[in-house]
């Protein structure tokens, strides 16, 4: 099944669609990464600042990585023979090095080092600002092609320096991380509903899942308040 997901902004050279590209990066480093982190942290407030794993966990996490990295190839390969050129490999793996090792040593821009003068806004607002950022990013068309690829950037860059600076002002705390994580949730929630499957036709069990997830949603997000504002 051919998705034509590289055609947009798509540079012969490298192999790669650059929407596509900058699409699934900040798909994955906010939604399956993030903000899944930040509402299971939410949920056991008293544990939310210790190492997930030790020594023996990484170990198995890593092995365990790389036999579901090869069983996915596998089974990938023969439902469909496609293989990536040579030039798609090499770019993507220089692209992959480069976010990794960005991803340790973050630039030291002015506007996000120090500390921020005032208060941090509310969670509310906070809440918001995440809600709003992760539903223009969904519903941004594919079709604007390089347009949708500077409309990605200015949202992440915005939201990096706004996260940077609330979080060095005075009151940023617990409630503040969870609003965060909850608007960002609710926009990929709410998304879900218009967003056409890429498998089958978007029927009746395809909604029911979407109420199903949605209203767990809800529930974990008023469990994590609940708890942390009795912590707060």
């Amino acid at each position: 099944m051919n998705l034509h997901l590289l055609e947009p902004a798509y540079i012969p050279a490298l192999g790669i669609g650059i929407w596509w590209t900058t699409f699934v990066l900040t798909l994955h480093a906010v939604w399956s990464i993030s903000v899944s982190a930040a509402l299971a942290e939410a949920l056991v407030t008293d544990r939310a600042a210790t190492p997930w794993l030790g020594g023996a966990g990484l170990a198995v996490t890593a092995v365990l990585f790389l036999l579901g990295a090869a069983a996915s190839t596998g089974i990938t390969l023969k439902q469909d023979p496609f293989l990536a050129s040579a030039a798609q490999f090499v770019s993507a793996a220089l692209l992959s090095v480069v976010v990794i090792a960005a991803s340790f040593r973050p630039p030291r821009w002015p506007v996000l080092g120090g500390a921020a003068a005032g208060s941090a806004p509310g969670p509310w607002l906070a809440g918001a600002a995440a809600l709003a950022a992760g539903s223009i990013f969904l519903v941004i068309p594919r079709q604007w092609a390089w347009a949708a690829v500077g409309v990605y950037v200015l949202l992440d860059f915005t939201m990096i320096a706004l996260v940077s600076r609330w979080s060095r002002s005075t009151g940023w705390g617990k409630l503040h991380r969870l609003a965060l994580a909850g608007g960002a949730a609710l926009a990929y929630t709410w998304h879900a509903f218009i967003q056409t499957p890429a498998v089958g036709n978007g029927g009746k069990v395809d909604r029911v899942g979407n109420v199903v997830f949605a209203a767990a949603l809800i529930v974990v997000l008023v469990i994590a308040t609940r708890r942390n504002t009795a912590h707060a």
